[in-house]
């Protein structure tokens, strides 16, 4: 799963009272943002299924995505940005090299996991990546406002208690939503160092050393492993491409590119969508129905969620 991930800003530590006649009224959201939001979530949104339906080793179409998108990025970059990808600081460098790493973790632990518990559980648990990076950033010396530790908690109890559902499924689905976690929390690293990053280096040259690095970590682990990276039928490199497409190029840049006009908060909160359309996909495309006492679990870890997101906007 990977990449469009919000921008946060500090609030100012003394904000002085707005006169209620000095604030106009509320702009309207542009529209051709949100139709282009619209596209975003629904490509995010088939991402799992397509890699639950795609009928090639989880690891090889983890390398796959991000190699092709860095041959669909990297003529563009090398064009527009050749002299700041040669002048990038040595540290920036390394910070995106590091954030690809740990991209490539989050891949190798997210996709695998698509095929040892339902869509909807694995999708859900991914999603936590806001709360893992509230966490961090806590143990950094941020401190955050009472809701966002209140969605947390709401959050956090949503998925002990969809972790109790997938245990009395089998120990595989446990292991399943052990493996969708901690791929969240993969992707709660990557964001913080990108953020870093992004700070001195456009994203267009961030992007490309990360996914260049993701592809690159992901290949040693296949070969590693013994996966194979070839010998599929042609509808399986369509389907892989596809996913390239419909997650890497329409859902993530487009996010990336609405979240200027509509806020993070929006956005984020938009992007929340992916789990219930996921899992409405796999339901009727793949027939993974989840089990009843599933939903209010993942309903506590939206709500959660959406808490966070509320925060933000705060």
């Amino acid at each position: 799963m990977p990449a469009a991930r919000p921008e946060t800003a500090a609030p100012a530590a003394v904000a002085a009272p707005i006169p209620a006649a000095a604030v106009g009224p509320a702009r309207p959201l542009p529209r051709t943002d949100l139709l282009l939001l619209a596209v975003s979530v629904a490509g995010i949104s088939l991402s799992a299924p397509l890699i639950s339906a795609t009928a090639a080793p989880a690891l090889a179409i983890a390398f796959w995505r991000n190699l092709m998108s860095v041959g669909v990025l990297g003529p563009w970059a090398l064009l527009r940005h050749r002299a700041e990808l040669r002048a990038v600081p040595r540290r920036a460098l390394l910070l995106a090299m590091a954030a690809g790493v740990l991209l490539a973790v989050h891949f190798a632990l997210w996709m695998p996991s698509l095929r040892m518990t339902s869509v909807a559980s694995a999708t859900a648990l991914v999603t936590t990546t806001p709360l893992w990076t509230i966490v961090l950033m806590r143990l950094l010396g941020v401190r955050a406002p009472r809701m966002v530790w209140l969605g947390t908690a709401v959050a956090f109890a949503g998925v002990l208690v969809l972790t109790g559902v997938d245990l009395s499924l089998s120990p595989r689905a446990l292991a399943g939503d052990a493996l969708a976690l901690a791929a969240g929390l993969a992707a709660a690293g990557y964001l913080l160092l990108g953020a870093e990053v992004r700070r001195t280096v456009s994203t267009t040259a961030y992007t490309l050393v990360c996914y260049t690095t993701t592809a690159a970590v992901l290949l040693v682990v296949c070969l590693a492993a013994g996966t194979p990276l070839s010998g599929w039928p042609a509808g399986v490199w369509w389907q892989i491409v596809l996913l390239m497409v419909t997650a890497q190029l329409l859902g993530h840049s487009l996010s990336n590119r609405v979240v200027r006009t509509l806020g993070p908060s929006v956005t984020s909160t938009a992007i929340l969508l992916e789990t219930p359309g996921a899992a409405l996909i796999a339901a009727l495309w793949l027939g993974q129905w989840p089990p009843v006492a599933a939903y209010p679990a993942v309903l506590l870890i939206l709500a959660g969620l959406v808490l966070v997101a509320r925060a933000d906007r705060r």
